[in-house]
């Protein structure tokens, strides 16, 4: 039997989005967009390094963003919360490595099979034994580590930007102080951009063109499934999907649909694979922001996600003249920008981590994924849960509880069968 959370449904989105929208989801929602339009840049210079095609690379980036925008609106406006979809960074280094090796079509073939696995993971209700041997500070701990690089990129312009530096971040923390209602983030914002113009920045040389995602038929190899499948099935099952559950519970929400979750990354990554894009899954940084305090009420801010979801939509087809743009502003602009944006939440995932239990294998989840180390062309996050989980389970054993997690999590799935939600 399935045993995937129902949600609130979409007989009446439109207007449960109208009384929920305001200023304060709208702008989270803006500054996750534009976040998650910064982190094409990084798929681009990966497929480069790896000699990509300039074709190629366009039409995975394409795919991307209209792919992850269609569920980005969808997922958060049947769950009414603020589930940001987007792509799984380390799958896509692995995406970028596999291909040379054993081509474009077995690769598609192995994110359709890694796709499967994890839609039948979410079938099943297998996500709560996942979930038991992912304990949430070990999690948050990981989740510390990866938003800590952002910290840091956000305060290294002092050395090379100082004037901007001061005044965005200045903007933010006198805006949080005299106007806390107010979206500091957006604020800081306005500013840098008013710096840019009256600092002369010339944006004449950007160029916008259209392009849109080709079908592609997948193919199938054993050495491409155990390249890549397996371990983009391990990251989708094992990492994205932990990781957008602990932000969402960190941001106090109780009925999160985990299986949900799970089916929802397979079934769009397997619709991805049919369009040259490696996966579609909860997206753990902007699933932040998104779900912040800064976004508002708890129950309005899965409006911020479906801003995201739009944005994403509107940019797909222009993302060639986007991609400009970000070669224009200066590097510090969008790292200050996306540093205010998570402060808070690395001060909850930081909070989080080191409280009773799982002290031990938080902190070296934490410091494992600070170190951006890369095993097996597998990215920090997945081993900062997999170092973290062992040292716990070998050093603090008793801090699982299996027995009152398990429990714990059947009265969940007994409370959502119950309310329909």
């Amino acid at each position: 039997m399935m045993k995937i959370e129902k949600g609130v449904g979409y007989k009446n989105v439109i207007s449960d989005l109208r009384q929920d929208i305001n200023s304060r989801n709208v702008a989270s929602g803006l500054v996750a967009g534009i976040f998650g339009l910064s982190v094409g840049l990084v798929f681009i210079s990966a497929g480069t390094v790896a000699g990509l095609g300039t074709g190629l690379i366009m039409m995975w980036i394409t795919s991307f963003y209209l792919i992850n925008g269609l569920f980005g609106i969808l997922v958060p406006a049947y769950y009414r919360q603020p589930l940001a979809m987007a792509n799984s960074i380390p799958g896509a280094l692995l995406f970028t490595a596999a291909i040379p090796m054993v081509g474009l079509g077995p690769v598609l073939g192995a994110t359709l099979i890694a796709g499967l696995i994890s839609l039948l993971v979410g079938f099943s209700g297998a996500m709560g034994k996942v979930m038991r041997f992912t304990p949430t500070p070990i999690v948050m701990g990981m989740i510390a580590g990866v938003l800590l690089n952002f910290g840091l990129n956000m305060v290294r312009p002092l050395e090379s930007a100082l004037l901007p530096t001061i005044l965005m971040i200045g903007t933010f923390l006198v805006l949080t102080k005299l106007a806390p209602k107010f979206p500091a983030v957006l604020g800081s914002l306005a500013v840098g951009i008013i710096y840019l113009l009256i600092s002369g920045i010339n944006f004449s040389g950007i160029e916008f063109v259209v392009d849109y995602p080709r079908f592609v038929m997948p193919e199938f190899t054993l050495e491409a499934f155990l390249a890549y499948g397996l371990p983009l099935a391990i990251i989708l099952v094992g990492m994205e999907t932990p990781v957008g559950v602990s932000m969402l519970k960190s941001a106090g929400y109780k009925r999160i649909p985990t299986n949900g979750i799970t089916a929802v990354n397979g079934f769009a990554t397997m619709i991805s694979s049919f369009f040259h894009l490696h996966s579609t899954c909860i997206a753990g940084p902007m699933t932040a922001i998104c779900s912040s305090p800064d976004s508002g009420k708890r129950e309005g801010r899965w409006v911020a996600a479906v801003i995201v979801g739009v944005i994403f939509t509107v940019s797909a087809p222009f993302y060639g003249g986007i991609v400009n743009l970000f070669e224009v502003l200066p590097g510090f602009f969008i790292a200050i920008i996306a540093g205010l944006a998570l402060v808070k939440v690395l001060i909850s995932a930081m909070s989080e981590s080191f409280g009773s239990t799982h002290r031990l294998g938080a902190i070296f989840a934490f410091l494992v994924a600070s170190s951006g180390i890369q095993i097996f062309s597998i990215g920090a996050a997945f081993w900062a849960l997999v170092v973290g989980i062992v040292v716990s389970l070998v050093v603090e054993t008793k801090d699982f509880k299996f027995g009152q997690q398990e429990e714990d999590y059947e009265e969940s799935e007994l409370e959502l069968k119950s309310k329909g939600a």
